[in-house]
Order: C-alpha cells, then sequence, then structure tokens
C-alpha cells in the first residue's frame, strides 16, 4: 500500500466518480496521505529493509575484495618483471611504519645480499651451520 499510493488513489478516485457523477458532484482530487500501520507490520518491514542494506552491504564489499585481488594481481605481476620494485616497495613499507609512531623495527638482513658476506668469515662465519645472517663473534684474548 505504501508503494503503490498513486495506483490506489487512481482507483479510489474512479470508485467515487461512479458514485458521485449521478449527483452531480465531481471529485477533483484524491490522495492518500497518512497511513497508519501496526506495530507489527512496522517491524517486519524494518528488519526487511535492514536485511536488504546488509545484503547490499556483502555485495559491496566482495566487490571491493575482488577489485582489490586483481590490484594485487597486476602489482605482482609488475614487481615480478622489475628485481628492484620489491625492495623499494619495502623500503616503503618500512618508512611508512617509522612515520606512525616511534617503533623500533627488527629485521634481518642476508648479509650475503650486501657483499659483506666476507667480513664475518675471519671470526668463524660461513661455516657449515652459517645462516649468513648478521651476528657477533667476541673471542677472548
Amino acid at each position: 500500500m505504501l508503494t503503490d499510493r498513486e495506483n490506489i488513489s487512481e482507483m479510489m478516485q474512479t470508485t467515487l466518480d461512479q458514485a458521485t457523477d449521478p449527483w452531480g458532484v465531481k471529485v477533483e482530487r484524491v490522495e492518500v496521505k497518512d497511513v497508519r500501520l501496526p506495530p507489527q507490520l512496522q517491524r517486519a518491514m524494518a528488519a526487511e529493509a535492514e536485511a536488504a542494506r546488509e545484503a547490499r552491504a556483502k555485495v559491496i564489499a566482495a566487490e571491493g575484495e575482488q577489485n582489490a585481488a586483481v590490484a594485487y594481481a597486476e602489482a605482482a605481476d609488475i614487481m615480478a618483471e622489475e628485481p628492484g620494485a620489491l625492495q623499494l616497495r619495502y623500503l616503503q613499507t618500512l618508512n611508512l611504519i617509522s612515520a606512525e609512531k616511534s617503533s623500533t623495527i627488527v629485521f634481518p638482513l642476508p648479509l650475503a645480499d650486501m657483499g659483506l658476506d666476507q667480513i664475518t668469515k675471519p671470526f668463524g662465519g660461513g661455516g657449515a651451520g652459517d645462516t649468513g645472517h648478521a651476528g657477533l663473534v667476541h673471542r677472548g684474548t
């Protein structure tokens, strides 16, 4: 009834015209202005509207996830083509993390990647169990 007020008004106009024409009375306009609904029907309509909103929100969220997945796949393809791109992204992320709050960031760096693997060999590095990660070795005199 709420969504079809105009049709209801037209039907009422037709019915009133049929009843009043024999008397010579013309009804100019009929409008449905105020409709009172029982509380139970109001609750049911509110629940239906909420379910529809939740369904739309889920569809929007799913579309966002799909768009993000496509963007990540494209970014991965681009980074795979450029060897330095991943390192730059890594550094950008570190910069972003350090800008937010005062933070301590600890990350392992393979010495071989930095060209420093030769430095640790005199101190016992480079053996069979060596991982190539930075570390301090102190030997007593």
